[in-house]
């Protein structure tokens, strides 16, 4: 019975509204909102029936080993070795481990039975609090002045955030470089594991639909992964249970047999080793801590040494666009003059690293006048517009663990300022310091001015005010002069921050580090840009595509060698 009701309900929810929104790109007056408005209601007083019957939803029991006991790994080799277990690093280490082994290290804790991770209910509150050491998110504010957070947990951001599952465009994969086929697949393997159609938009999220499209962001595209121009319904890592699922759920798809997870474990340094016969360096392991010990701890695990070289493993970061480039700088990887200040001794001297710092520059509307206790809502609806530099999401977010408030966002999806980043201290668990430049650049101010005259259409739209039972007629501000003083006081994240080892400036098309052996990249700090409405999805497809791509290479040079040795 349950089964049928959720279909039942997702059915009617989809024709609803296709019938309600056939017309909009004609005459958008004419659809009805209270129509469609009331049964949204009824469609979500419906699911919160069914989700109160005691059921629990299949899923997988976890077999591969997870752990916190550092002295399990100390000493230990391994074919692959992950640094961090975040968005990137779980599905990389699903896939190596199908042939390879793999030990995965991540700084946080496990997000299972944290209800604070798993629950839809809870969505927000992790970023509200968070501590020095151990809580899943971590808090830094920018030199920009603009509170921020890192995911601190087996997971990593896709266990704190919105859940929006959207792809990059055709024209990102195009810029990359990526095999478009290879692609496409991994975005396949990564969906049909952790990726949700919403089985019901909830009121707001009917509302922030309709007030979209009465602002004009047109055509109306219904529910589509792909990153498209116009107003659509996306996935969700949320299930219809309201369950989270993280990328660490991807770690169900490897080998157990040959995947170790090291949780509230903080990598130190990477370890190398000089071949002055070969003039290489190469990585050949990481030194690490528990996350809550001091740090004169440190313990060692290795990468296994294999007779031809070319087919030996690596050391891959995967520690954030904060983590990695901080990682390689204490590691003695960096401007020299940068670790000169701090006594590091140098390996290699890459000037790239910690360069090209971008967050895409968000301006959020409270469009509700005081917080009420309504509870969290993520985004399922999303805007593009302005030639996809425009996007719009909306959400209600918690004050608190008992008041929230509603609230439409747009960010700039592709800024041109550009900031940096520097090491703080010498203490791997603290944040190192970063500035943006929020609006640095002209070509950020205008589409900021733009995307905030579209925010204010659509905080005083009809919707929103059939919504709230309230109407707002004020504007934001009167004029582009008065516009541009709010964006400067206003501006904020919306967590999408990359950059700090690009392609092409730290690493190669292979995420390998320029200069250096066995060392790889592969998270948002290689991305000169960010990829779409949410990079979570891109980033969960890259662990994935280039997991691939190294198991190819790998298997390439056994059979070169193969050859070799048949000769």
């Amino acid at each position: 019975m349950i089964c049928t009701a959720h279909i039942l309900a997702h059915k009617i929810n989809n024709f609803l509204t296709s019938q309600a929104l056939a017309h909009c790109n004609m005459e958008l007056p004419q659809i009805n909102q209270v129509h469609r408005l009331l049964i949204a209601f009824l469609l979500f007083l419906l699911a919160t029936l069914v989700l109160s019957f005691p059921f629990e939803p299949p899923g997988n029991v976890r077999q591969w080993h997870m752990t916190s006991d550092v002295k399990e790994v100390a000493g230990k080799s391994y074919d692959y070795i992950i640094v961090g277990g975040g968005t990137c690093g779980c599905p990389l280490a699903a896939t190596l481990s199908e042939k390879f082994s793999v030990l995965l290290v991540e700084r946080g804790g496990s997000p299972y039975g944290n209800p604070l991770v798993i629950e839809r209910r809870n969505y927000g509150i992790p970023l509200l609090e968070t501590d020095k050491y151990m809580s899943v998110a971590q808090s830094f504010i920018s030199q920009d002045g603009v509170g921020n957070v890192r995911g601190r947990v087996l997971g990593g951001s896709s266990a704190i955030n919105g859940g929006f599952y959207s792809r990059a465009s055709e024209e990102f994969v195009c810029r990359a470089g990526w095999d478009k086929k290879l692609v496409k697949e991994a975005y396949e393997w990564v969906e049909s594991k952790v990726v949700f159609p919403p089985f019901y938009l909830s009121p707001w999220q009917s509302v922030a639909e309709f007030s979209i499209l009465e602002a004009g962001v047109l055509p109306y595209n219904g529910f589509s992964l792909e990153h498209i121009k116009g107003t659509k319904i996306s996935g969700s890592v949320f299930d219809e249970f309201g369950k989270r699922h993280t990328s660490a759920d991807l770690l169900n798809a490897g080998n157990p047999k040959n995947l170790t997870v090291l949780i509230n474990t903080t990598v130190k340094r990477i370890l190398f080793h000089h071949n002055s016969y070969r003039n290489e360096t190469r990585a050949k392991g990481i030194s690490f801590m528990q996350s809550n010990s001091t740090l004169d701890e440190a313990h060692e695990a290795y990468i296994k040494e294999v007779q031809n070289s070319s087919s030996r493993g690596d050391v891959i970061l995967a520690a954030g666009a904060l983590g990695s480039p901080q990682l390689l700088l204490l590691s003695g990887i960096g401007p020299k003059e940068q670790l000169r200040r701090f006594n590091i001794s140098l390996v290699r001297d890459i000037e790239g690293i910690g360069k090209g710092m971008q967050d895409n520059p968000c301006i959020a509307v409270l469009v509700d006048s005081k917080p009420q206790d309504r509870l969290p809502d993520p985004p399922q609806i999303a805007g593009i517009t302005d030639d996809y530099k425009i996007i719009v999401e909306a959400s209600i977010l918690p004050l608190s663990s008992n008041s929230t408030r509603v609230n439409v966002a747009a960010k700039i999806a592709m800024p041109t300022s550009k900031g940096a980043l520097h090491l703080n201290n010498t203490d791997p668990r603290l944040n190192p310091s970063v500035r943006f430049n929020y609006l640095a650049s002209e070509n950020d101010m205008e589409e900021c001015v733009k995307m905030t005259k579209l925010l204010d259409r659509i905080a005083r739209s009809k919707s929103i005010a059939f919504f709230l039972g309230e109407s707002r007629q004020e504007k934001l501000t009167s004029a582009d002069v008065d516009l541009r003083n709010f964006c400067k006081k206003n501006v904020r994240t919306i967590y999408h921050y990359h950059g700090g080892c690009t392609v092409g400036s730290v690493v190669d098309e292979h995420y390998k580090v320029y200069g250096l052996k066995g060392l790889r990249i592969l998270d948002g700090s290689t991305f000169s840009e960010s990829p779409g409405t949410n990079p979570m999805a891109t980033l969960l497809m890259l662990g994935r595509y280039q997991g691939l791509k190294i198991l190819s290479e790998r298997n390439a040079v056994s059979d070169s060698n193969a050859k070799d040795k048949t000769k």
